[in-house]
């Protein structure tokens, strides 16, 4: 975007109050979410309109630092924001998501002459990143020779700035440092390939540089502290994400059962023409999917709650808490996705046709539930800390 952050927001300092500003926040953007889904879908990206209502509702950085004017909110207070989102619309919970962490990152890792160089005369600009080390990094001067190509960088089409993550091969070296690398938008070149089955409005490309040199003031390693904020930032990977995929999920989730309950009481299925709200095995899964998502939710809220209630100061949460976290997000994400899949089911025939909401929402947990945080991994390690393994790797 290219506009500064409105003047008229500032975020309020105490925790329900910061809540409520951002979940009025959501409110106000229901009607313009709706208005742009099928859009969104058509052109594979969110409207510049609605990137731009979202840009001056402050939802992007509902994760940035106090310190530079963000919300600087609790992981609870966003995963109410994107779960509220979601229910609405997947693509655009994804990208307010990806969004507030791409440039939350760099805002809290980066030096001081590099954050003021990204927040130049009190412009906040909107990032993308691409998490997986699909880049090569070759140290040169104070900075790094940078070469690759990186998937799903949601949103970058709006965003002025793009993280990347890359591994630094050093002579002599068999062990690759891992860096994220911050580059201007303009600098890359952006690959039109985002023809998905699901999220198709988050505008997910591929994004790449060749041979391009980036200042170390530009880079961080993932083994390097923030540089500011409080202890949000200090939750690790991949606790710093992982409630925001578990948000998503019960937010679509729940929006698919919705859509099934309302659409049962009027649909006709057979050539008896019986509702399928009279079904006794409709009732019965109905019944089931709406339990399961009440558990999934007070079991998510309960485990981030815990570990972020109980975070020492200064300090990560233990490699079995990263686990616990991810896997958490992992069970949400298949059992949203569970559901949706049976709803679909039950939709009848109107479901096949591409505008069908309760087919988007199957679409879009079929697409979510294929990031790698939420993949059978997250299990398998979590069962090696469990054992006592000593190769357990919480992103694994």
């Amino acid at each position: 975007m290219t506009g500064p952050l409105s003047p008229d927001i500032v975020f309020p300092v105490g925790r329900e109050e910061k809540r409520a500003f951002l979940l009025q926040a959501v409110d106000g953007l229901r009607d313009a979410v709706r208005d742009s889904a099928d859009e969104a879908e058509r052109t594979r990206t969110l409207p510049r309109s609605l990137y731009q209502a979202i840009y001056e509702s402050g939802l992007f950085w509902m994760k940035l630092p106090e310190v530079l004017g963000g919300a600087e909110a609790d992981p609870l207070i966003q995963m109410e924001v994107i779960e509220a989102l979601a229910r609405v619309d997947a693509s655009a919970a994804w990208n307010v998501m990806i969004g507030s962490q791409s440039i939350a990152l760099p805002a809290a890792w980066l030096p001081d002459a590099a954050v003021a160089d990204i927040f130049v005369d009190g412009d906040f600009p909107v990032a993308a990143g691409s998490l997986m080390p699909s880049g090569i990094g070759v140290p040169e001067g104070n900075g790094f020779r940078v070469t690759g190509r990186w998937s799903f960088a949601s949103g970058i089409r709006h965003c002025r700035w793009v993280n990347a993550t890359i591994r630094v091969e050093k002579p002599g070296f068999e062990d690759h440092e891992l860096r994220r690398v911050v580059l201007p938008t303009e600098d890359v070149t952006i690959h039109d390939n985002w023809d998905s089955i699901g999220l198709k409005g988050t505008g997910s490309c591929d994004f790449s540089v060749s041979d391009h040199w980036v200042s170390g003031d530009f880079s961080w390693a993932f083994s390097d502290k923030p540089q500011r904020g409080g202890r949000l930032h200090l939750l690790g990977l991949p606790g710093y994400v992982a409630y925001e995929h578990a948000a998503l999920a019960l937010g679509v989730g729940r929006n698919a059962v919705d859509l099934i309950t309302q659409r049962a009481k009027g649909k006709e299925r057979g050539f008896g023409s019986s509702l399928v709200s009279g079904r006794a095995a409709f009732q019965r899964d109905l019944g089931r999917f709406d339990i399961e998502l009440i558990a999934m939710r007070a079991m998510v809220f309960e485990l981030f709650g815990e570990i972020w209630d109980g975070l020492p100061s200064g300090e990560q949460p233990a490699p079995n808490q990263q686990a616990q976290m991810r896997s958490a997000a992992t069970l949400a994400t298949e059992v949203a996705l569970e559901i949706a899949r049976n709803s679909f089911r039950y939709a009848g025939g109107e479901a096949v046709y591409s505008s069908d909401p309760i087919q988007k929402c199957w679409r879009d947990l079929t697409t979510a539930s294929q990031h790698f945080l939420v993949s059978d991994t997250a299990y398998e390690h979590h069962a090696k800390f469990l054992l006592g393994h000593e190769d357990a790797d919480a992103f694994g």
